[in-house]
């Protein structure tokens, strides 16, 4: 799996999923008014406009532990997005 930083949910105007992009893209994006932040945590935009494409399939794969879990979103070799979850106990 490769080493990127996580990538930004983008929805159109219908709140219908569409594939994710990198943080630069989503900039650009927001900056010439194309789109607007829809969610800070997980970063999510949405776009202003329709969009008819279909995105391609993501995976959710676990990894349970005895301290932490892990999350991730992955679409063919390339992690989307990450994260850990600590248990309280």
């Amino acid at each position: 799996m490769s080493k990127t930083p996580n990538q930004v949910f983008v929805l159109d105007i219908d709140k219908k999923p569409l594939t994710p992009c990198l943080p630069v893209i989503a900039r650009k994006l927001l900056n010439a008014g194309k789109a607007k932040v829809f969610r800070l945590y997980p970063w999510t935009i949405i776009l202003k406009k329709s969009v008819n494409d279909l995105p391609e399939p993501i995976e959710i794969r676990l990894d349970p532990g005895s301290k932490t879990n892990g999350i991730a979103l992955v679409q063919g070799t390339q992690v989307i997005w990450g994260a850990q979850v600590t248990h309280r106990g």
